[in-house]
């Protein structure tokens, strides 16, 4: 068996309400998309964020596509690394990257449907059912829009909400922390709460905004500070009692590595679509194993169900809301989760196909 072609696809979705977060506005929620197939076949597919999907496949099939078409598909380590080596005087995190993690992400697709097998088994998960987060609560919402938006998260059976923090770009952490015990006052202390600043604070921001939530009882608190500043998520994190989670924008073992020499971080976040796929990603949740850490990746839930469940520190999956409109029209009947889980497919690889024709006629040429 054999690669015999890579196709790569740039399908933006431009969702029917645009929301913000504390750093930018999310004027599209769709994947970059990359299918490979074998000479007996097989098909895998590997998915990423759309954001600079043009950049992303022109990575593909400049410098990635030459290596691997030709190869075995089990090949991956050696795969990876020659990637990696012809990648690294164009980057070695960043587009680069995302581009080898989703024809990575389409290897062991193949892989596993190869042998007939899910790809959490064939991993050696035995899981199928993954707790699973309600993700939404915008800075852009006003307060009572807020609150209804993570209560009607909650009435569908989700025991696990995350909002966003740092509105105005950051500029107002009072109205934040008021924000945040509005939200845990609303739902009540059998929910758990979590938030995410997208990186929007200086460390002692941050650590204001810890101490006025402390009270709150929150599951985590996500990326307060830039996601480059070790030294500063790692004094924050010794001056609160709120869990720091991390990790979304780093690549590679080395860059999870370093967050955890540095005491930075709580929750391991790395994102198999981004941080060099499932071959890099299985060797950092080993990585955090080792410190006795969890993992959590980074939204992407249809890949990271597989992965959290072979994890032995596996902790929990994020579901985006604002990424169901793009999942409905370029999935072909996508896992939903139902009372806070995701059940995994028991159906070979992935357990999920694109709609070709629907990605086809979007495809940004």
């Amino acid at each position: 068996m054999k690669v015999e072609k890579i196709e790569s696809f740039v399908v933006p979705i431009r969702p029917s309400k645009t929301v913000e977060d504390s750093t930018w506005k999310l004027d599209t929620m769709g994947y970059t998309i990359a299918k490979v197939t074998t000479d007996d076949g097989l098909t895998g597919i590997g998915w990423t964020y759309d954001v600079a999907g043009s950049a992303i496949r022109s990575v593909i099939e400049e410098y990635i596509a030459p290596i691997v078409v030709g190869r075995n598909p089990f090949e991956t380590e050696t795969i990876w690394q020659e990637c990696v080596s012809r990648l690294r005087g164009v980057g070695r995190k960043g587009l680069s990257f995302c581009a080898l993690s989703i024809v990575d992400i389409a290897l062991w697709d193949i892989k596993a449907k190869s042998v007939g097998m899910p790809l959490f088994r064939f991993l050696g998960g035995s899981d199928s059912s993954i707790p699973i987060y309600g993700s939404g609560g915008w800075t852009s919402y006003e307060e009572t829009e807020l609150v209804n938006e993570l209560a009607e998260i909650v009435s569908l059976g989700y025991r696990m909400v995350k909002m966003k923090v740092g509105v105005d770009r950051g500029k107002r952490p009072a109205d934040d922390v008021r924000r945040v015990r509005r939200v845990r006052q609303e739902l009540g202390s059998d929910i758990e709460l979590m938030i995410d600043a997208n990186n929007v604070w200086d460390p002692t921001t941050a650590l204001r905004v810890a101490h006025g939530v402390e009270e709150c009882g929150l599951y985590f608190f996500e990326e307060p500070v830039i996601a480059d500043d070790f030294m500063g998520l790692a004094a924050l994190r010794a001056r609160t009692r709120v869990p720091i989670a991390t990790g979304e924008h780093e690549y590679t073992k080395y860059g999870a590595r370093d967050l955890l020499l540095n005491n930075a971080v709580d929750v391991v976040q790395l994102d198999a679509s981004k941080c060099g796929g499932i071959t890099e990603w299985l060797k950092i949740a080993a990585i955090a194993q080792a410190w006795n850490l969890p993992v959590a990746p980074h939204a992407m839930h249809f890949l990271h169900m597989h992965l959290v469940s072979a994890a032995p520190n596996g902790l929990v999956l994020e579901y985006l809301f604002m990424h169901e409109e793009a999942n409905a029209l370029l999935f072909v009947d996508p896992p939903m989760p139902a009372d806070g889980s995701l059940r995994i497919p028991e159906t070979p690889g992935l357990g999920i196909e694109i709609n070709e024709e629907a990605v086809r006629r979007l495809n940004v040429k």
